[in-house]
């Protein structure tokens, strides 16, 4: 699942306009006019789009969270490391993003997987939030992110009958 996906997914879920979507960047330290927001939000076929690439998905996701949640303040000595980080290991960055800004507890996570279609335990759940060295760490992959997706949208919007 590329980012592009992920963005035109979460701005459906949340029903974010194209101002809040500029806001939400300018959050995440990213200034972009509402044409460059709206590049990211096209298809690959369609004319003007441009692709995102994970430190944009993470200045959306940071902002969602400062919009959602409130800024706060950068704990001294938390520069962030930047090892090489595999696309499973950044859909865990994603995952654990999205349920900060929606401020989701664990049952409420559950419960969104649970409606796009998978089931897991708490346990199965809490190894995606894990540090990478834990030995109970797992990697998040797309399917997990679209799924969880699919189910935000239907927590938010109701089943897709309801929305038709």
């Amino acid at each position: 699942m590329n980012n592009n996906d992920i963005l035109r997914r979460v701005r459906y879920a949340l029903n974010i306009k194209d101002n809040t979507m500029v806001q939400i960047f300018k959050n995440g330290g990213l200034n972009l006019k509402n044409e460059e927001v709206l590049n990211f939000l096209k298809k690959e076929e369609e004319e003007g789009y441009v692709k995102c690439n994970n430190k944009t998905l993470e200045a959306f996701l940071d902002g969602l969270v400062t919009l959602k949640r409130g800024k706060q303040e950068e704990p001294k000595g938390a520069a962030a490391a930047e090892s090489k980080i595999t696309q499973a290991d950044f859909n865990n960055i994603v995952l654990k993003k999205l349920r900060i800004a929606l401020s989701f507890r664990s049952e409420d996570m559950l419960k969104v997987l649970s409606l796009g279609g998978l089931h897991f335990s708490e346990s199965e759940l809490s190894a995606f939030f894990r540090k990478k060295d834990h030995k109970n760490y797992k990697a998040c992959g797309d399917k997990i992110i679209r799924v969880f997706l699919k189910g935000l949208i239907i927590y938010n919007r109701g089943p897709r009958e309801e929305r038709d």
